[in-house]
């Protein structure tokens, strides 16, 4: 039986704008982070020649424990990201002395265009998730395998094993691995059809010229093409089995999300 187990709000997590929108479960928030294909990590870096502005970086990433690998989205889980040994958020990471280096990731997926009588009421269906967390360099070996293979399973299923493993020393090498672990978060949550107002909707000279509605939004895998090198015939049906499974769940959401609960 799933737990309800949530973020606690705090000054930094809770949502004010639209607060019936918020979201501190952590199955809802994880699922977020989980399912958004690019992550968005800010922090900042006390050598950068930027000035006062935070860095922000686009990233692969993954929530798991590697200390209970069953462990669901509902229980408290770390943030895995994947970045060059070289970079500057990894350097900043290892360089810092304290509990790990403060970093925040967002991400987002869009899931419908709200199209209302007026443009003041249009708005997107929308799923949202920040974490704030302290990540620290993975430097045990067993660890880093494991969320290199979690952060490759959430590309594809299955394909860990449908690749050349396990990773070459040098691979190991110039890859870097952070844990990121969470100490706060929230989430926000927008479906439903457009929210008009009274004065509006008894305009029939508005009504009876604008249309209303939501134009679903997913994310589509598209067919893939074999690249100059491959010599496998055909898709492997991993590939397969995992195309037809997110298109399935991306389109059924969004067309799920343009009716109000």
């Amino acid at each position: 039986m799933p737990r309800d187990l949530a973020y606690p709000k705090e000054g930094g997590n809770t949502v004010h704008r639209l607060s019936q929108r918020a979201r501190y479960d952590l199955r809802t928030i994880h699922s977020i982070i989980n399912d958004t294909a690019v992550l968005h990590v800010s922090f900042n870096a006390a050598d950068s020649d930027q000035g006062p502005f935070p860095a922000i970086l686009p990233m692969i990433g993954q929530m798991g424990s590697f200390s209970h690998p069953s462990a669901d989205l509902d229980d408290t889980l770390d943030c895995y990201l994947h970045g060059y040994v070289t970079s500057r958020l990894m350097r900043t990471a290892r360089e810092d002395q304290g509990e790990g280096l403060p970093v925040t990731i967002a991400a987002t997926k869009c899931d419908g265009f709200v199209l209302s009588l007026t443009p003041f009421s249009h708005s997107y269906n929308y799923r949202s998730a920040v974490l704030f967390g302290y990540a620290t360099p993975v430097d045990n070996v067993e660890e880093k395998l494991w969320a290199m293979r979690l952060i490759t399973e959430s590309v594809i299923d299955g394909r860990w094993e449908q690749s050349r493993t396990p990773p070459e020393s040098g691979e190991l090498s110039s890859t870097t691995i952070l844990r990121v672990r969470i100490v706060s978060g929230s989430g926000k949550i927008r479906d439903g059809e457009p929210h008009d107002d009274k004065k509006d909707l008894e305009r029939t000279d508005v009504t009876s010229k604008v249309w209303t509605g939501v134009i679903p939004v997913w994310e589509t895998l598209g067919a893939p093409i074999a690249s100059e090198n491959n010599r496998v015939e055909g898709i492997p049906d991993h590939i397969r089995s995992f195309i037809d499974k997110v298109n399935d769940q991306n389109q059924a959401y969004a067309q799920e999300a343009t009716r109000d609960a």
